[in-house]
């Protein structure tokens, strides 16, 4: 049988969904090709806002539209969060929780034998194990993603996710090695440690995340391991200290802010006040020169003033980010904040979206200023023209060189000369290896 995935949402659930493919291949399942009709859709879901939700509706509908005679299945953590909601979306034949995927395929051929429906979504409970899932890379990828931690227990006044996946729950780290290993063994030369609240990871283990870091940088054949997103009040002077020894880290640390202003914070239920992330900031700074910072920032959250939104502003701007990714408040019913009194307009949000965006976009640019007359090991992932190729650095700067030949996946020494179109452009270094 023929099986079409659709992924919404973080590279956490794009890890599940190689996961989920990878399992159903072991069951005599196969990949539909773009053009070709497929037997079975899912649609991995993601419920950060409505507006994923709603996504997630249109998704389904469209890919039973397109694949009328198909078993649909919708899994991911909408039906995790709001069941009774998604199990109205009758074009789903199969609706499973998070905590049901490894029952994938056993569903798909019960449901093919009775023709009956099938919703299971189970609740989170405390003291939930891992739940066991590797891969063996990601599709179209040149760096692997690796989910390490699931779960968050930070409760923030916007987030539904800790309802959708519960508490935390870490990854053995003699898997952490064996997969990491695989992927060595597979080409990969940069792992991506990703989860639901990454700094948390080994809580439940009596370890930390510095212990992961190590198991992953201890593999031979990897080059590169990176962190995903991070909260940064579990970033101690200790924890820094600690990761500043591993050589493989790499200096870019995506430290989610939402806002710089610490009335905000606090209503948001944030652990954390600005000065504390700028101390955090100051530290990684100094034990990783040359690294990247870059954030998450949020515009219009409820009882936002025009003051706090300027002293937000004002905050990000002295951080100096290397890139921010700005997005306006969206109401997610369910949580604190949709409850919230003094609920700020779309109008007011966009337009402060407008400002803060356009102020990183400085900030960017002198980040990518800074890396001009750098000779850096550029990861090489894709062809941006002919004879053009584009990848990253350590510190995630994206780099253009011209080199013939195909690149893809391999590493290249090289000199970076100028910036343009939020861009950096170089030349091959004349120590160039793959």
């Amino acid at each position: 049988m023929k099986v079409r995935f659709l992924t919404l949402g973080c590279k956490v659930n794009q890890y599940e969904t190689e996961a989920m493919r990878e399992r159903l291949e072991g069951r005599g399942f196969a990949a539909a090709g773009d053009n070709e009709p497929a037997d079975v859709l899912i649609v991995n879901s993601c419920t950060v806002t409505a507006q994923s939700d709603q996504k997630a509706r249109q998704a389904l509908r469209r890919l039973k539209r397109q694949n009328p005679d198909a078993v649909t299945v919708l899994t991911g953590c909408w039906p995790q969060a709001f069941p009774h909601e998604a199990e109205k979306l009758m074009e789903a034949d199969i609706i499973l929780g998070n905590s049901k995927r490894g029952e994938l395929a056993d569903r798909i051929m019960e449901y093919l034998s009775t023709k009956q429906r099938i919703v299971d979504v189970a609740p989170r409970t405390k003291g939930e194990p891992f739940e066991p899932m590797s891969v063996r890379g990601l599709s179209g990828h040149t760096r692997a993603f690796l989910k390490i931690e699931d779960g968050c227990e930070r409760y923030c006044a916007y987030c539904i996710i800790p309802y959708a996946r519960g508490h935390v729950r870490s990854k053995p780290m003699g898997d952490i090695r064996a997969e990491v290993a695989g992927l060595s063994e597979r080409g990969y030369k940069e792992v991506v440690l990703t989860g639901i609240n990454l700094p948390a990871y080994g809580q439940d283990l009596g370890i930390t995340l510095c212990d992961a870091v190590e198991a992953a940088c201890s593999v031979e054949g990897i080059s590169r391991v990176r962190l995903g997103s991070l909260e940064p009040e579990r970033l101690t002077p200790e924890v820094i200290e600690r990761m500043k020894r591993q050589d493989k880290l790499c200096p870019q640390f995506h430290l989610s802010l939402q806002s710089g202003c610490d009335a905000t914070l606090r209503r948001m239920h944030r652990h954390y006040t600005s000065a504390e992330y700028m101390r955090i900031v100051e530290e990684l700074r100094a034990a990783f020169p040359n690294c990247a910072v870059t954030t998450d920032v949020m515009t219009g959250f409820p009882g936002e003033t025009e003051g706090e939104f300027m002293e937000s502003l004002d905050f990000c701007k002295r951080v100096g980010f290397a890139k921010v990714h700005v997005f306006a408040y969206s109401r997610r019913p369910g949580t604190v904040a949709d409850r919230a009194p003094d609920q700020v307009s779309n109008a007011v949000k966009e337009r402060r979206s407008r400002v803060l965006s356009e102020a990183m976009e400085a900030s960017r640019l002198s980040f990518l200023r800074s890396q001009v007359g750098r000779t850096e090991q550029v990861l090489i992932e894709r062809e941006a023209g002919p004879g053009i190729w584009e990848g990253l650095t350590a510190n995630y700067t994206p780099v253009q060189v011209e080199a013939p030949g195909e690149l893809g996946g391999q590493m290249m020494r090289v000199r970076i000369k100028e910036v343009r179109d939020n861009c950096c452009f170089g030349e091959k270094s004349l120590d160039f290896h793959g």
